[in-house]
This record gives C-alpha cells, structure tokens and sequence, in this order.
C-alpha cells in the first residue's frame, strides 16, 4: 500500500520519529505493508501547532477533522487540510442587526464563524475566503435576506437566522430570482450561470448553463470531459455519434461524484499510458474514494467510457 502525503502549508513530517522531509502542496510518498500501527507528526512552519496521529486501520475509516483521506486503487492520500494555530483569539469581523436578530462574523483559531443569533441559535463555519466578509442585507424574491459577501464566496441567511445558500462564487445579484455566476477550476475554463427561486425558506435551483471558455489541447480531452460532466456543461459534444444517444444517461452511470482528479504515477506505471482519470466520490466527512475511468478517443471524439477495476 502507497500512502501519499501532502499538507496545505509546508510542514516537516515525522513518521514513529523519525524524519521523512518537508511535505507541502507536492505529495511525498511511503510504502505501507499495512501491519501495526504508525505515529506520523507533522510540523508546520510559522505560528501554526503540529498536528499528530496513527496511521492504521481506523485511520481509514474516520479520519480525524484535520485530515482528509482519499482512498484510491489500494493505496491512501493523507491530506492535512488544517493547522490550529499557536496563539490563540477571537477578533469580530462584522456584526449587525437583522430582522430582530444579532449577527456576528468572527475568527477564532484560525477559523471563521458566522454566529445567528435569532429565534434560535446557529453557528456555521465559513471557509478562509470570508476572512474580510461585508454582512449586507438584501431581499430575494420579496423576502429579507442577509448576505455574507466573501472573496469568491457567498453565504445566504434567511430572516430565521438559518443559512440557505452557500456556495463558491464569482459574483452575484439579488432580486426577483438569485443569480450566481461560478468559475469552476477545470482545463476548459468552465463557468456557470445559476438562477435560483426563494420562498422564505429555501433556495431552489430553477435553470443552469455552463459554458467553457477554453478550448482543450487534445492530450487533456478526457479531462475536460469528465469535467464538463461535473459542471453539468455539453459534454455530449466530446463523444461520438453513436455514444451521444446516450449521453442522458452517463450521470448515473459516473456516479456523484465531486472532484475530477489525475492518477498517481504508480497508476500508469501498472497500466500504462491510457487516457484516465481519478473521480472522485464523498464517502463521509474528511473520507473520500477515487474510481477511475478511462476513455477510447478516435478523431478527436470519445468512442467508449469504462470504469478501471
């Protein structure tokens, strides 16, 4: 079993002691028998606390809130995706008054809260793009909302005090319907268009269009693809003419999953150069596996679409 590691910040890693090297945003990897139990350490640099635990079997079953793991083709991908850091603080980002409740948008340990306090009361954690976050209210459909405006990030919170809508994003405009507009990290250059209905309670998704705005070199078509799948964009026009009459189906027969990824050298080394690529699927929280997929290109059209066991 190959274990694969990686950190969102540089970190020297320590496995039962001893020193492996730096693991960064670049995987490191180690070769695993799968007996016994390992202690891995990992040590950040700047203000940021180290972070430890045992690499065994419960590992890969409920990964700790700092970890996220990826299983794939027999081996793991260890990602340490957070680091406390060493002084701790609370400092308010932005507070106000809304619909006879009290808002609050804070940082504490390096993290970001959003606190509503109205008839109940509900915390909601918010990702680091919402460090400098504006509370603006507005409305949606005649009803009141409050938007939490983050860099490329927008969260929704209704006159309850309970968050409908949050989601990356580009940009956006209230009113009638809500319109989003998403930019999805993919070799096409994928972009989205969403319009959503709000009855006071709920957000409700009414019409999407994806367009890409790159046109794919043809070594990365699978890719786009599988991508364009994802975003919900044509991709029925990177498949033949026989395939396209069942382009409706190829959602259900991919599966939900939620992240396009590029398989490991040690993939290819066994299977050699074919067009594949790592799907992703959300087990649980911080658990993830990874299918792969592998395509058959003529003239510049996908002619088949298998799962690679």
């Amino acid at each position: 079993m190959r274990l694969y590691f990686l950190s969102e910040r540089p970190a020297a890693l320590k496995l039962n002691g001893a020193y492996l090297g730096v693991i960064d945003g670049f995987e490191r990897f180690i070769d695993f028998d799968g007996n016994g139990k390992i202690f891995a350490e990992a040590i950040p640099d700047g203000d940021a606390l180290p972070v430890n635990f045992f690499i065994d079997g419960a590992l890969f079953t409920q990964p700790p809130e700092f970890l996220d793991v990826y299983l794939t083709d027999g081996d793991a991908v260890i990602y340490i995706s957070r680091y406390e850091k060493r002084v701790r603080e609370l400092k308010v980002i932005a507070q106000t008054v809304f619909c006879g409740g009290q808002y609050t948008l804070f940082t504490t340990d390096g993290r970001i809260y959003l606190n509503c306090e109205n008839k109940t009361c509900s915390l909601y954690e918010l990702p680091q793009t919402c460090a400098n976050a504006k509370l603006i209210e507005s409305s949606v459909g005649g009803f009141p909302v409050l938007l939490a405006e983050g860099e490329g990030y927008l969260v929704i919170i209704s006159e309850e005090g309970k968050r409908v809508f949050y989601n990356a994003a580009e940009s956006w405009q209230c009113g009638e319907k809500l319109t989003v507009t998403v930019n999805f990290n993919t070799c096409a250059g994928c972009r989205a268009v969403c319009t959503f209905a709000y009855n006071g309670l709920q957000m409700t998704l009414e019409k999407s269009k994806t367009e890409e705005r790159i046109a794919p070199d043809g070594k990365i078509l699978h890719f786009a693809f599988f991508e364009s799948v994802l975003t919900h964009g044509d991709y029925a026009k990177y498949l033949c003419d026989d395939l396209k009459k069942s382009a409706a189906a190829l959602p259900a027969f991919l599966g939900e999953f939620i992240d396009v990824s590029v398989p490991y050298k040690k993939f290819y080394e066994s299977r050699g150069e074919i067009n594949a690529a790592g799907l992703v699927y959300a087990v649980k929280k911080n658990l993830f596996t990874v299918k792969y997929f592998a395509v058959d290109v003529a003239d510049g059209k996908i002619t088949n679409i298998y799962e690679i066991t």
